[in-house]
């Protein structure tokens, strides 16, 4: 942090010792759910020192058609793909006619650290060497990737980055600023880059979007990611979702200030909560929506913000649903324990469900039920049992042998993943109740965090109990594992990318947390 910034903040009361560490784990955040650049060889070279050259002494590689000189180009570094024009007549329009992939990262001096910690004189050459490529080169650029300037210090410049990459055109860009400040507000001018297809934004302050012209779209933008992204209004992420007809991924990572999510679009298939803060989620009309998935939540003030699923015809899964930190509405009926199921209660179509639940608190833990009829048809669960401690009291076997049918237990759920065991009484009757109760059920993985056991022969006691009870399938196996995580650690950040994944069936099931188990 430079002394003028450290000024500032400490003339408005902010305690700046530690602070710069605190970026850095801010900025680790962000960078965790950032796409990855294409690959570029950060092994390639210009020098022909180790070449074998022909016995003529020609030059094949510049033989080769424009196509593949301009694939080679395109995967060096962008300082050597510029060099490239110095090696003869015939690459010197090369550079120029190749679709570009600008990552600044590249230009950083060699040892100078990683992209999470970029001394300022670092950040203005590196900013200083963006503007020069971005106003030489032609365009288009089919990527540009720009995490490692301080844009608060010279906001001029990143206006000028914006105005070059609309007129010249861009396919893939991620920008993000360098805390401080978090309010660092975007130029209007993002809205004239309607080139894009993908679009990731970090730590700023996204523009007021009320003055702004009816014509203004994003046409081809099909993936949005906002990371810690202040909006003074909910109508601006409106905006954004009418102004994108073809958007199927959204991601949003902490969301600032605007704390509702309404979703109509006609196009997204998949959206992704990293630290929803005291966000009401509502899906009011997405009917190609296939993935709602919540990593994870804050709440601030102990009251349950609502998740609503309206006309979501094609959702197939959600989670991690919590009764601590949600109210579940569907349609119009916001589920309760002991909530009836009806037609107008349910979503038939889910076949993936992440939960998340206290058993040791009795309220909480009766939500269950009702939670799991409103999913009628679920294959695979997902359940995690969180630690409290503030204990309310156990729910006994017997209320889960009253508890009334559940459809997806009794004649749909095949696999159960529980994360987060600890052998306790509330976890042991539930348990016990699921394989006694689900005759489809073909695997149980019982999890449990690493080290909250001494030994195997301890964590496979706890379980013992669950072997006396009389299981409704005789073909379900139990897998016990430790995973690599602690109570309390992130496992999204292993999994987080295949949430988009469409290829991936099921995001949830994170097999390096899991010990490299596949299911």
């Amino acid at each position: 942090m430079d002394e003028a910034t450290e000024a500032q903040l400490r003339g408005v009361g902010v305690v700046t010792r530690g602070l710069d560490a605190n970026i850095v784990t801010l900025l680790s955040c962000v960078h965790s759910v950032l796409p990855s650049p294409p690959v570029v060889s950060s092994h390639a070279t210009l020098s022909a020192s180790l070449l074998t050259p022909p016995l003529d002494g020609g030059d094949r590689i510049s033989d080769l058609p424009d196509k593949i000189l301009c694939d080679i180009v395109s995967r060096l570094p962008v300082k050597d793909g510029a060099r490239t024009a110095a090696l003869s007549c015939r690459w010197r329009g090369v550079w120029r006619s190749t679709p570009l992939v600008l990552i600044d990262s590249d230009l950083l001096p060699v040892g100078s650290g990683s992209g999470l910690q970029v001394a300022c004189a670092d950040a203005h050459r590196v900013a200083s060497a963006v503007s020069c490529i971005l106003h030489a080169h032609p365009g288009p650029f089919r990527c540009v990737h720009l995490i490692g300037s301080y844009l608060g210090q010279y906001p001029e410049v990143l206006a000028f980055w914006l105005h070059l990459l609309a007129v010249k055109g861009v396919q893939d860009l991620v920008l993000v600023n360098r805390p401080w400040p978090l309010d660092m507000p975007l130029p209007r001018t993002l809205f004239d880059v309607a080139t894009l297809t993908r679009l990731y934004l970090g730590v700023f302050k996204f523009p007021d979007t009320t003055s702004l012209r009816c014509a203004v779209a994003f046409p081809y933008l099909r993936e949005l990611g906002l990371c810690w992204v202040a909006m003074l209004r909910r109508e601006d992420m409106d905006f954004i979702l009418a102004r994108s007809p073809v958007l199927e991924i959204l991601c949003i990572q902490v969301n600032m200030l605007v704390n509702h999510l309404n979703l109509v679009s006609r196009s997204l298939r998949c959206v992704q909560i990293i630290e929803g803060v005291d966000l009401n989620i509502t899906v009011k009309d997405a009917p190609h929506l296939e993935r709602l998935i919540i990593w994870s939540s804050l709440i601030q003030d102990d009251l349950p913000r609502l998740v609503k699923i309206g006309h979501a015809p094609t959702l197939s899964l959600i989670g991690y649903l919590e009764p601590e930190r949600h109210a579940l509405e569907i349609g119009n009926t916001v589920i309760k324990a002991g909530t009836r199921a009806s037609p107008s209660t349910m979503v038939p179509t889910v076949k993936i469900l992440g939960l998340r639940v206290y058993f040791a608190i009795r309220s909480n833990a009766k939500m269950l039920p009702s939670f799991l009829r409103c999913f009628p048809n679920v294959e695979t669960l997902h359940l995690e049992s969180k630690e409290t401690y503030q204990p309310t009291g156990k729910l006994s076997y017997k209320f889960w042998q009253e508890v009334g049918p559940i459809k997806c237990v009794q004649s749909h759920i095949k696999l159960m993943v529980f994360y987060g065991f600890r052998g306790e009484r509330g976890e042991l009757s539930f348990l016990k109740y699921f394989l006694e109760s689900a005759p489809m059920l073909a695997k149980l993985v019982i999890v449990y965090n690493k080290r909250s056991f001494t030994s195997l022969t301890e964590a496979n006691s706890k379980v013992q109990p669950l072997f006396a009870a009389k299981w409704a399938s005789q073909d379900c196996s139990l897998l016990l594992l430790e995973s690599a995580f602690q109570e309390g650690e992130d496992k999204w950040l292993l999994n987080f990318r295949t949430g988009s994944d469409f290829s991936t069936r099921d995001p949830f099931a994170c097999a390096a947390a899991l010990g490299g188990c596949h299911f």
